[in-house]
């Protein structure tokens, strides 16, 4: 009886252990490992000390058949713990360690088995590793958490890999559109990706609409009167705003080819509008889903409600405005030389960045997740902070820091992982942050973003300059493929990187057919001189040509030839 015991026990804690599913769990989890350890221990332990005399239940007689039954009970039972499997676990438990996985762990498990794939492919990890890098489509909307609903539409998992590839293609080749009409300097430009447009303004007071494709001219506006600083757009509403302290909208109209009439060739009155409330040049916009967020040099922001067109929120500042950028219920602005985060629920801020740089903070931009900043100014310099709710002001210190222009930074655009500045030295820095901005892996860190500290000396420089342009480039922006930039030229310049990642395939392809031909070569050389002995090329051209057999080779028709002319 206590043989038959202990073989049992030996027996099912082999099967436990060494299951098919361990590898997949130990893929899952970084922790696997120490929970497998930790359940073989157990099993050993349970087996040396079961006891040798069987202990009767209370209430039930002890006999040989009650014992064979009981062994019986525990065979099967051990073959079904030795049958489970990682996927057995409760779906919540499954989604919770699934959670902890970033994009590469989550692929590696999908690679495991078709269960894991299908698991691993629908899981809503990918979705927040969308939102956290480039935020919700703007095609979709509202409808954005639906996207992986119906069948005819794609995944969040497709998404994030067809985007996370993409992101390449600014290191490849480009192709450069020249966009001319304004007559005077360009001052701001907006690309919409999502309905592939691209707006401009300038000193010449009107608004230009172009086709990002063709690069053609859609629409111009009427003048404004005023010099055009800054312009923000979505599918829904075009912001524009200028040194007249007014904001032109325009709704955009239904059925219309290209969104906006910002012409007025249509009867409806109601798609152009002004807002009015600040005392100086708007310098710059930004919009989310509800609100309009204005700066000026009236050392103000506003905050508008889209709904009732209504101011909100006015936060005030110490001097001039020169940037913003919103995300969630935070806005952050530069204003001379200081950067602050503002709560625009309540109106104050929640953290100030003094003497960021030395001079005016002319730009600014960050990422999705709002707690990493990055400030361009008149010193030439871009720094990276982290900014988060239990910073005290005067902890916050330059994370990271470049100087990549030799004149004031103008603009600044983010899209994930690049961040695109433009200076006054007619140059357009393209840095890669990837590994800066760590992945967060807990659940209840996903707000935040997760920034590798590194020595000042270990900083890597920009991965890409882009030259041979004019003094002054006022405005930047990017998008998906294209860079699209502004300067005193008074021309619109379209980087377009959408045919970089073909050209490569392409250029590799040429060189895999030149490696297998020389590998080909070489081994039918090693074949010929294994076979035949040593044979040079000159032997083997001889040979092809059979020059003393055969008196048609083109060496003997020229003697022929010159001999006969000699004669």
């Amino acid at each position: 009886m206590a043989l038959e015991c202990n073989e049992i026990g030996d027996s099912s804690a082999k099967n436990y252990i060494h299951s098919p599913w361990k590898k997949e769990l130990a893929l899952t989890n970084p922790r696997a490992n120490n929970i497998w350890k930790t359940r073989k221990s157990n099993s050993s332990r349970k087996t040396n000390t079961r006891s040798i005399i069987p202990k009767p239940v209370s209430g039930l007689p002890l006999n040989k058949g009650g014992s064979k039954s009981n062994n019986t009970a525990t065979d099967d039972s051990c073959l079904n713990a030795s049958n489970r499997s990682f996927t057995d676990l409760p779906p919540a438990l499954v989604c919770e360690i699934l959670q902890c996985l970033d994009p590469k762990e989550l692929g590696i498990v999908s690679c495991v088995s078709t269960l894991l794939r299908t698991l691993a492919s629908e899981h809503q990890g990918w979705k927040n590793f969308y939102c956290q890098r480039w935020g919700l489509p703007q095609l979709l909307g509202s409808s954005a958490s639906a996207i992986s609903g119906p069948s005819n539409q794609r995944s969040w998992k497709e998404l994030f890999v067809e985007r996370e590839f993409r992101i390449k293609s600014f290191m490849g080749r480009f192709n450069i559109d020249v966009l001319h009409g304004h007559t005077e300097a360009v001052r701001a430009v907006f690309l919409l990706q999502s309905a592939k447009l691209i707006f401009t303004g300038g000193y010449d007071s009107v608004v230009r609409m172009w086709d990002m494709e063709e690069g053609l001219s859609i629409a111009v506006s009427r003048s404004l009167g005023c010099t055009i600083r800054a312009i923000t757009a979505d599918s829904e509403l075009l912001v524009a705003g200028g040194t007249d302290a007014f904001l032109q909208c325009w709704r955009a109209s239904e059925g219309h080819p290209h969104l906006f009439d910002i012409s007025g060739s249509t009867v409806n009155q109601n798609s152009e509008f002004r807002l009015w409330g600040h005392e100086g040049p708007v310098t710059c916009l930004a919009l989310d889903s509800k609100r309009i967020y204005s700066g000026s040099w009236d050392m103000s922001i506003r905050v508008w409600d889209r709904a009732g067109m209504k101011c909100v929120r006015r936060l005030m500042h110490g001097d001039w405005v020169w940037a913003l950028s919103p995300r969630d219920s935070t806005v952050a602005s530069t204003a001379g030389r200081d950067v602050y985060v503002w709560d625009t629920d309540i109106g104050e801020p929640v953290s100030v960045i003094s003497n960021a740089h030395v001079g005016n903070a002319y730009s600014l931009t960050r990422t999705y997740l709002g707690d990493v900043l990055f400030t361009g100014g008149e010193d030439g310099a871009i720094h990276m902070f982290v900014v988060n709710e239990g910073h005290a002001y005067e902890d916050i210190e330059p994370a990271v820091t470049w100087i990549p222009h030799t004149g004031p930074v103008h603009c600044l655009a983010f899209e994930y992982p690049w961040l695109v500045s433009s200076s006054s030295d007619g140059r357009i820095a393209l840095i890669d942050v990837r590994k800066l901005l760590l992945p967060n892996q807990h659940p209840s860190l996903k707000r935040y973003s997760r920034v590798k500290h590194l020595d000042p000396d270990a900083v890597e420089p920009p991965q890409r300059m882009l030259h041979g342009f004019g003094c002054n480039l006022f405005s930047v922006d990017i998008g998906a493929d294209r860079i699209v930039c502004g300067g005193e030229e008074g021309v619109v310049r379209i980087w377009n990187f959408s045919q970089a990642l073909e050209i490569e395939k392409r250029i590799q392809a040429l060189r895999s057919v030149r490696l297998e031909n020389r590998m080909r070569r070489r081994k039918a050389q090693i074949e010929m001189n294994s076979s035949g002995g040593r044979a040079d090329q000159c032997s083997v051209v001889a040979k092809r040509n059979q020059l003393n057999g055969d008196r048609s080779g083109i060496w003997y028709s020229k003697r022929g030839v010159n001999g006969k002319l000699k004669a």
